[in-house]
């Protein structure tokens, strides 16, 4: 393998872990703040970037106009699905919550299927091209995915630890009683990271709508970036961060070393992880109390 193969194929997994690493932000998201692991994050990447496709290409609103939209409606979704759904299931026990995200996965996928079809579509965007790097040639599509996790997760560390909602989304992730009696509106703020954690996913949908198309098919990423955020270490943000791009680069390198698995490493890794690691790489730094 020459030097610019081994560097096309580090952006491919700079790319590939960067999309896996924004939807793992909703799981952890989530599961911080209800320990509730939401099996159906991937659908919900899926339905963010149908969303978009169609109100920017089946409505002609323009990608910029369709991409707001489209993820906008997705945090609506999602403050919507904790408001009305997961809040009733609160007290019960994990495998009834697991089994009820799992049939919502299923369902939001039929759903997709009947509404759109199985036929993979073509989502356009402005950054299509490639450019010319010292004489390796990238997809612009991929650098966008990079660049625009990178600053989605500084927007969002930002948004934590610099405003009174952040602050308060932590306080009542960490210790619900505590904020409850700090007079914190606890219900309302695990249904905003819902929404926040379905707007994340949605984004990770339009990003890597270039590379992977829109169909009912791009649920599978969500899965990766469970695997993603198990080797990382479950609960952890900078775990799932480095979980999901450890399993993104390594991917492209081993299905070229032995294409016959391809599209399993990333379990594979989890398993290795998990065998020698169970908590994972970066475990959860807090014991969280309810």
């Amino acid at each position: 393998m020459q030097f610019t193969d081994a560097m096309h194929l580090l952006v491919i997994g700079l790319a590939q872990g960067s999309g896996y690493a924004l939807v793992a932000l909703g799981f952890v998201f989530i599961y911080r703040a209800t320990e509730i692991v939401n099996f159906a994050h991937g659908e919900l990447m899926m339905l963010g970037a149908f969303a978009v496709l169609t109100f920017a290409e089946l409505w002609g609103l323009g990608f910029w106009l369709g991409a707001a939209m489209g993820i906008l409606s997705l945090g609506v979704f999602g403050y919507a699905l904790d408001a009305l759904v997961m809040r009733r299931v609160i007290g019960e026990s994990q495998s009834s919550i697991f089994i009820l995200t799992v049939a919502l996965g299923v369902m939001l996928k039929a759903l997709a299927g009947m509404i759109w079809g199985y036929t993979p579509l073509v989502l356009n965007v402005p950054f299509q091209g490639t450019v010319d790097i010292g004489g390796m040639v990238i997809a612009t599509n991929r650098i966008a995915v990079i660049i625009g996790t990178v600053l989605i997760c500084i927007a969002l560390y930002l948004f934590l630890g610099r405003t009174r909602l952040g602050l308060a989304m932590q306080a009542a992730s960490q210790n619900q009683l505590a904020a409850y009696y700090s007079r914190v509106p606890v219900k309302r703020l695990i249904s905003v990271i819902w929404a926040i954690g379905a707007m994340v996913a949605a984004t990770a949908g339009v990003l890597m709508a270039p590379v992977t198309q829109v169909s009912p098919e791009i649920t599978a990423i969500g899965i990766k970036a469970l695997a993603g955020a198990v080797v990382g270490g479950f609960g952890s943000i900078p775990g799932a961060l480095l979980g999901c791009l450890l399993i993104g680069v390594a991917e492209p390198f081993l299905d070229y070393t032995y294409p016959p698995l391809q599209g399993v490493y990333a379990y594979a890794i989890m398993l290795v992880v998990l065998l020698v690691r169970p908590e994972g790489l970066i475990p959860q730094t807090f014991r969280k109390k309810v």
